[in-house]
């Protein structure tokens, strides 16, 4: 179990910064594919992946991938990986997965079926008829994506989106791994001024302060793979302690303003609750008359989006007077805004100098990203004729 392969479910879209994440890791063989990133590392990169990773969903260690047509050659499949590898006598291991473009289309059917190849093989290695399963948790998720059945154990139980700091939220809630990608787009790295106008319970400013300290996002929290025997507690410990020693210590200058009150109290809870509230400024303030003096800084912000927090028309002239705001701002401001409405850069005044398909959950949406620096077309066109 010297080698092992690693699989990093993602957000679409944001694939290309969890491989980035990878190789700064020091992890290996790291290969991109639409909503995973795949590298190779050992069980002692288990700790540290679980606790560094900002833009993944979770980890995954890839067990076996074969064809699987017929529920026999699932079972088959299945039964002949090495599960006792993994999995000791005694561990809990229940199955989930989907089913994708596959002859085997009932997830349930799958389910039972690889629960019992596992259950045979392991019952057969441990010389047990029925397996207790009164020990740690190992969860098993499998993927059928025509025809090819994949099967992988999941190192991190709760989603690593779930850092520990936001309990509950507002209306709308923005997930902690796309905040800190829309913060690692922007350029952020903690030198400018960070403005969130949009903040509401704060996630894209705090995320942003974890990103400026340096800080891993899951030193406050807990793995499933904790509770694993064959991965030593002192690689826990080491892990954490590496990425302490990696954090920055200085004097940052983060805000996050909304115009309502309640939100703006949770905010600056979150952030106490990330270890963060001496690095963010909350404020309670209309993002309509948002201005700033300094003559640069970034803006990156997830506006309501029209659909699920206010009527179409009301979102629409926000975004006409965020726009008309924003445009004030000294040159030297980058603008970042996430949003789903189809018109947006018609409603906010202007159109972005680049665009970014992401997802929101299941919204698709763009980030519009206005760099005053950024060459206009037409200036493109003269520094070629230049």
């Amino acid at each position: 179990m010297e080698h092992l392969t690693f699989v990093i479910p993602t957000l679409l879209g944001i694939e290309r910064l969890t491989a980035d994440e990878l190789r700064r890791l020091g992890l290996s063989q790291v290969r991109a594919e639409n909503g995973r990133v795949f590298c190779s590392g050992t069980p002692a990169d288990i700790p540290r992946l679980n606790l560094n990773l900002r833009t993944g969903e979770r980890v995954l260690i890839l067990l076996g991938s074969f064809s699987a047509t017929t529920f026999d050659e699932l079972f088959e499949g299945t039964k002949a990986l090495p599960w006792e590898q993994f999995i000791p006598k005694g561990g809990k291991f229940p199955v989930k997965g989907f089913s994708l473009n596959s002859q085997l289309a009932s997830v349930p059917a799958c389910q039972a079926i690889i629960k019992k190849a596992v259950a045979t093989h392991l019952g057969s290695v441990y010389q047990q008829e029925t397996l207790p399963e009164t020990g740690a948790l190992y969860q098993i998720q499998f993927s059928l994506m025509k025809d090819t059945a994949t099967l992988m154990l999941d190192t991190t139980g709760p989603g690593l989106y779930k850092r520990g700091y936001r309990a509950v939220g507002v209306t709308a809630p923005l997930r902690e791994t796309l905040a800190a990608a829309l913060v690692i787009l922007s350029g952020y790295r903690g030198r400018d001024p960070f403005c969130d106008p949009f903040c509401g319970s704060g996630t894209i400013a705090i995320e942003a302060a974890l990103i400026a300290k340096n800080r891993a996002p899951g030193l406050h929290r807990s793995f499933s793979a904790q509770k694993w025997s064959w991965i030593p507690g002192a690689a826990w410990m080491d892990g954490a302690d590496e990425a302490m020693d990696q954090e920055f210590h200085g004097d940052y200058d983060i805000w996050g303003g909304d115009i309502d009150p309640e939100a703006v109290a949770l905010a600056r809870s979150n952030a106490a609750k990330a270890d963060v509230e001496d690095l963010v400024r909350f404020e309670v303030a209309d993002a309509r008359l948002f201005h700033r003096e300094t003559p640069y800084g970034r803006v990156v912000t997830n506006p309501p989006y029209g659909e699920r927090l206010m009527e179409h028309r009301e979102a629409e002239e926000l975004y006409r007077s965020f726009g008309r705001a924003t445009g004030k701002l000294p040159p030297g401001w980058k603008v970042n805004l996430l949003s789903s409405h189809t018109e947006f850069e018609r409603t906010f005044g202007r159109p972005a100098d680049k665009k970014r398909k992401l997802y929101n959950g299941m919204i698709r949406c763009d980030l519009f990203q206005y760099d005053p620096s950024h060459p206009k077309k037409g200036e493109q066109n003269h520094l070629r004729k230049k």
